[in-house]
């Protein structure tokens, strides 16, 4: 057995073959493609619901002849293994049925997002070198037809429009009428496609929150590998329903959501609305057993079950990056932490864990095969046991570079190749077992008057005052000190906010040094995310220096 791909991609870095088959002999990385995988889960789960929306129900039989029949139809309208796709689609069951078409045609996904725009999508579509661009037709608030054809005219080679949903107008191709191929025809055409493992599965993007994401060659084989280091690690079964309302093209859905489930035999919830009244009638509906969740969405749920609107039902676990203990103490559901990145190492809690691991770290690996450095941020140096410093990840499922990044990829990699993260983090020895908390970006700071305020560390103080729902800490500016420390704050329900004096009784009680204490507290009715669902904080800083610019103004004429 070889450990290279058959036809590299030019600008996309492989991993060593020789790790390659290291891993694949300690049973880390199987010789199999998304598409080999998924067809393995059909074959053990065939009448078992794939997908689950509010309108209906798609087993893995149905599932499966549905996406041979599309995959088919995009070979024969043109495409070819190894061509890209932009996926410019919502949560719908249509969006995992084409992940799938293009994975059992050899096609590679490029995993853009529906918010995405000319910037965004111009961009990636030509420097990601797509032929292809899907779409829904009947989206309610933007005109995704007329925009593919806009990108059309401009980006060279992207000649295929496919509509997932609603009927496609002239010049796109309806995915519906490609599932009205013959089966077995379409299987027959799909046998002549060379599946490799070692190949790209996917085009994912970097969550950056400024600029345009970078793009991020993730391969077939670690891949499936990652998605079933979840799904075993998490003890998770093909009894379980996993609903998490964030973007399918985003890796934290993908390969923590409704990948590990696909390639293992459950069901995936589908709902392209995330507002308040679609969580509750999907979740009361469709009784998920897992979800994942940013805080904010936890924070609506919460507040449906306190009015008695929606109760845990099956639910049995929620996981997010930073509400563990909100979800356990005020939903009564078992909460946890994850902590990921696009680029690899995926790290849980799960059931077991002391609520000292579960509430204050976010776990270990999912992988005995990850390996793990906390570093000196800006050096190779690795910091003493329990100190901070800047994560360093090497492992099956991490990347070896970006894609077409040459000079990224030299500040981004350690000498022995790890990839160097940006995030802080501890290690935590309990137990005789290693754990990890999130301790900040290594930019997620305030520089105050030269001091280096780090915004997490304030931020999970501040928690602990009763008062404070959700928290987000920004830099705001300041003519005397370059920037001062501004706290945006959801208020928990029935209480009332401290002023910031009060605020710095209560941190100077907790240990805090005073010139971390926020000088300006904000309330807010929810805290921005960005377009992969993360914490936005680049405009909460836009909103302070606005409203403080405001300010100036109004003083100037009084």
């Amino acid at each position: 057995m070889t450990f290279s791909p058959q036809h590299p991609i030019p600008g996309v870095v492989y991993p060593d073959p020789a790790d390659l088959k290291r891993w694949h002999d300690m049973g880390a990385m199987p010789a199999e493609t998304l598409a080999d995988g998924f067809r393995a889960a059909a074959a053990a789960h065939a009448d078992r619901p794939a997908i689950v929306w509010l309108d209906g129900t798609l087993t893995y039989r149905e599932l499966d002849e549905a996406t041979d029949k599309i995959a088919a139809g995009l070979l024969d309208l043109g495409l070819k293994p190894l061509d890209r796709a932009i996926f410019q689609l919502t949560n719908t069951p249509e969006t995992l049925m084409a992940y799938l078409a293009c994975w059992k045609a050899g096609i590679i996904p490029v995993c853009t997002l529906a918010a995405h725009r000319e910037s965004e999508i111009g961009y990636l579509a030509e420097f990601g070198g797509a032929r292809a661009h899907f779409i829904e037709s009947d989206a309610p608030k933007f005109d995704f037809h007329a925009f593919a054809r806009k990108m059309q005219a401009e980006v060279p080679g992207l000649d295929t429009i496919i509509s997932t949903r609603g009927s496609a107008r002239e010049g796109a191709v309806d995915m519906a009428l490609l599932m009205q191929g013959d089966l077995e025809a379409a299987r027959q055409r799909l046998a002549e496609v060379t599946q490799d493992p070692w190949q790209v599965a996917a085009f994912q993007l970097s969550g950056g929150t400024t600029g345009v994401p970078k793009i991020i060659p993730r391969m077939h084989g670690e891949y499936l590998y990652n998605m079933r280091a979840v799904m075993a690690f998490k003890g998770w079964t093909a009894q379980d329903r996993v609903f998490i309302p964030m973007p399918f093209a985003h890796n934290l859905n993908m390969g923590c959501g409704w990948g590990p489930f696909l390639m293992s035999g459950g069901s995936v919830v589908a709902t392209p609305n995330t507002d308040q009244d679609a969580m509750r009638d999907t979740h009361n509906a469709l009784s998920p057993t897992i979800m994942g969740a940013a805080k904010p969405i936890i924070m609506r749920m919460q507040a449906e079950m306190d009015q008695s609107r929606i109760g845990p039902g099956a639910l049995r676990e929620i996981f997010s990056t930073d509400a563990a203990e909100t979800v356990t103490r005020g939903m009564g559901v078992d909460g946890h932490h994850i902590f990921g990145m696009t680029e690899g190492t995926i790290m849980f809690t799960r059931p077991g864990d002391p609520e000292q691991v579960r509430f204050g770290t976010c776990g270990r690996p999912v992988s005995e095969h990850d390996r793990v450095r906390i570093l000196h941020p800006g050096t190779e140096q690795d910091v003493a046991l329990g100190e901070i410093g800047e994560l360093a990840v090497a492992g099956p499922y991490t990347i070896r570079g970006y894609y077409n990044a040459p000079e990224r990829n030299a500040e981004t990699f350690t000498s022995d190749g790890f990839y160097r993260s940006g995030d802080l983090m501890r290690c935590h020895m309990i137990d005789g077992q290693s754990f990890y908390s999130f301790e900040g970006r290594i930019k997620d700071v305030v520089d105050r008057a030269g001091e280096k305020v780090n915004c997490e560390e304030v931020e999970r103080a501040v928690m602990a005052h009763p008062a404070m729902g959700d928290v987000a800490v920004v830099g705001m500016p300041s003519p005397t000190h370059g920037e001062k420390i501004c706290l945006f704050v959801v208020p928990r329900s029935g209480t009332a906010l401290p002023d910031v004096a009060e605020l710095g009784a209560f941190l100077k009680a907790a240990g805090l040094a005073i010139f971390k204490w926020p000088e300006r507290i904000e309330p807010i009715d929810a805290l921005p995310l960005t377009k992969v669902g993360k914490l936005d904080k680049a405009a909460l800083r836009t909103r302070i220096a606005k409203t403080l610019a405001l300010e100036t103004r109004q003083g100037e004429l009084t």
